[in-house]
Formats: structure tokens, sequence, C-alpha cells
């Protein structure tokens, strides 16, 4: 076996030409195909954590049919239970309360249609990290009456800057329309411009007021211990609160269950079409190799090689080719994701910035696992087995009195 293994490396450099070709396409599909993954992964879990961590969190209660309607009627019943049961539940990292509206935004210039999210300042500190979006101005804990921030996006829309005051209308529970002034404290921006532009945050305590003249919950949103357990605590809550609707962000967001089932398998569907490629180049090669030693293999034969050695050596000269390739591409691939994932790639410079409309971030940092290396490992292999098959077959089908004669 040693010496049909050396035997198979030398016949592999007899054409150095040949064989550095398709062995510098292997490296180079290998690397080009992990880093657009890397680079679709680091995008895909960017946006994952940014809508995670900022608002959406991983459960969120509503009345049942708040989602549908969005009344401001409806909600949370007692939520002094609903609040006492959550601060039990050791799964749960920390949790939020939110009273939300929509309605209308008026300043002396122009007016825009937006969501109103009274937040508990405290608490949604301590579960998200929106207030470190904050860029110009003062987060909700300032003492101004009535305090509201915005977008940097909505301010430029509606030609405002900090210290301005602004008219929101919205509904109330009584089906009446409200209408209240509001100071601008601070300005923020996300990762999502649609977002800044269409959301603005009051103090709970201040919208709730507005709405039914005591405190009232549309939302409650919380962060787990860990994500995996969002399904089991989801079905806790509305067995507690059979009255209630506790879903979790892979019911609540299409966006992020199209990610969940699909973003993990990026980098499979992204390699499987290189590896095809490179198959038909690895077919070639060897066939071309093949038909070029048909005299050497039919006089291996003559002097009593076995067929089944013959196919194990050209089986064995594809493995080894290939598997070189991906190997050093692999490495290569490796190395390049590590030195980007610290540093990041900035796409703004090439449009990159409307990114930002669809809720991405300009500045990527790619993102291999040792799962992808797994997926791209078993489709090397499938690959050399399958391409490698038929020339083997071909170099059975050698006659040696054939080649003898000749």
């Amino acid at each position: 076996m040693k010496l049909l293994i050396f035997i198979s490396w030398r016949n592999i450099w007899r054409h150095p030409a040949r064989s550095g070709v398709l062995l510098g396409a292997i490296i180079a599909g290998m690397w080009a195909g992990i880093l657009v993954s890397s680079l679709s992964n680091g995008l895909i879990d960017q946006r994952f954590n940014n809508l995670i961590e900022e608002s959406m969190t991983h459960i969120q209660v509503h009345h049942p049919d708040f989602i549908v309607e969005r009344e401001p009627e409806m909600y949370i019943p007692e939520p002094d239970k609903l609040i006492e049961f959550l601060r039990n539940q050791n799964d749960i990292r920390s949790f939020t309360a939110r009273t939300l509206a929509g309605g209308m935004i008026q300043s002396p210039q122009t007016s825009a249609g937006v969501q109103i999210q009274g937040i508990r300042i405290d608490w949604e500190k301590a579960t998200t990290t929106f207030h470190e979006t904050i860029t110009q101005g003062e987060y909700l804990d300032t003492e101004a009456r009535n305090a509201l921030i915005m977008g940097e996006k909505l301010a430029d829309k509606l030609d405002m800057v900090i210290g301005n005051r602004v008219v929101l209308t919205f509904q109330t529970a009584d089906n009446e329309l409200m209408s209240a002034a509001f100071n601008i404290t601070g300005l923020f921006r996300t990762t999502s411009a649609r977002f800044d532009e269409q959301q603005v945050f009051v103090r709970s305590s201040d919208l709730s007021e507005l709405i039914a003249s005591k405190t009232v919950y549309h939302e409650f949103a919380m962060i787990l211990q860990d994500a995996d357990s969002s399904e089991a605590v989801a079905t806790r809550i509305n067995n507690a609160f059979p009255n209630l609707s506790a879903e979790t962000w892979y019911q609540l967001s299409p966006e992020l269950r199209y990610i969940a089932d699909f973003g993990n398998s990026m980098t499979f569907y992204v390699m499987l079409v290189i590896m095809l490629a490179l198959a038909f180049g690895i077919l070639n090669t060897m066939l071309m190799a093949i038909f070029e030693r048909m005299r050497e293999l039919g006089m291996l034969m003559a002097v009593g090689m076995s067929k089944g050695r013959v196919f194990l050596m050209i089986m064995l000269e594809s493995i080894m080719l290939t598997s070189t390739g991906a190997i050093a591409g692999m490495l290569l691939a490796y190395l390049s994701v590590e030195w980007l994932g610290n540093r990041g790639v900035d796409l703004a410079g090439v449009g990159g910035e409307s990114m930002s409309e669809f809720g991405y971030d300009t500045v990527v940092y790619p993102i291999i696992t040792s799962g992808d290396f797994t997926s791209i490992a078993i489709l090397v292999v499938i690959t050399v087995l399958v391409s490698a098959i038929y020339p083997s077959f071909k170099a059975l089908k050698i006659k040696p009195a054939d080649v003898v004669r000749e």
C-alpha cells in the first residue's frame, strides 16, 4: 500500500503544469467560497444580534389580539402578576415592559406616521442595548418633561434638532384622539434606517397617563439566558397565563425565521456550487491523464498488477491531488477569516451604505465555525469520490493484450 501511495503521488507530478493549475483552482475555490460564506455568516449573525438585543428580544408577551389589531385598549391585564412570575424564572435573564401606540408626529414643517414606544427606562437598559445607539443628546432618563428621542433620519425628515418640540397624536384606550407636546432630548442611529425613521421613544409613565390615565403595558419583552430555550419558556408563560400570548422571536419575525432556517446552511450551499464546478475540473484532468497513460496502465496489467490495484491507484491520485488543494485552501481561508474577523470588512466604499436600509451593518466581521469546516470536508470527500470513479473505471477497460500487441 505504501508503494501504491508513493507511485500515485509521483504520477500526479509527472505533469506539474496541469496538476498545478488544478491545484491552484481548488485552493482558490476553497478560499473564495469559505470567505464569501464567512462574510454571509457575519452579516446574518450581526443582523440577528442587532434585532434581538436592540429591540426584538427572545420572547414577547401581548394581549392575544394586539399583534394583529394593535388597539390601545388591548393592554395586559394585571401586569403585577406577570412581573412576579417572570422574576421567578431562572432562565429569564432580564425583562422590560412597554406601552405602545401608533400615531402621527408633527413638526412646524411636516408630519409623519410613527410607532410610539413608551419604555421603562431602568428595565429597558437592563434588557436591551438600545440606549447604546444614542448619538446626540440624552437618553430618556433626563429631567425634561415629556422627553422624546427619535432617529437621526426622522429628525432630518422633520427638520428638527435637540431641544425642539413636536406633537404626537394617537388614540387613547377610550378610542379618542389625543395630542400632546413632547420635547426632543436625544437622537439615535441603529443599523436599520427604516427603524430610525419609523420609531420614537418616550417614557412609559408619560404615554400611559395619556392613553389610559393609569399605568398600562402592551408588551413585555425578555432576554433569556439561552436563546434555545425560547420555545419552552414561551410555553410555560402561555400555560400560566392563558389570557395572554407569549411568542418567540421565531414566531414574531419572518426575517429572523428566514435567517434561522436558511442562514446556517449558507456555507453548505455556496461550497456545493463551487465543488460541483471543481468536480468537472478533476474529472477532465484525470481522464486526460488516463488517455496519456493507456500503454503504461496496460503494461502494468500485463505484468501482473490487478485491476483492483489499478482502480485504487487512480482513485488515490484524485484523492491526494484534491485533498492537498482543499487543505491548503481551507488553511488559507481560516487565516484570512481570522485576520478580517478582528478588523472587519467595510463595505461602505462599494455602496454598502444602502445595506442600512435593510438593517445591516456596513462593517462586516466574517465568521466561520468548526461545523462549517466539517460540512466543507464532507463535500470535498464526496466530490473526489464521485469525480474519480468514472476515470478509474475507464482505466479498467484497458485490454493488456491490445497494448502488448501495439
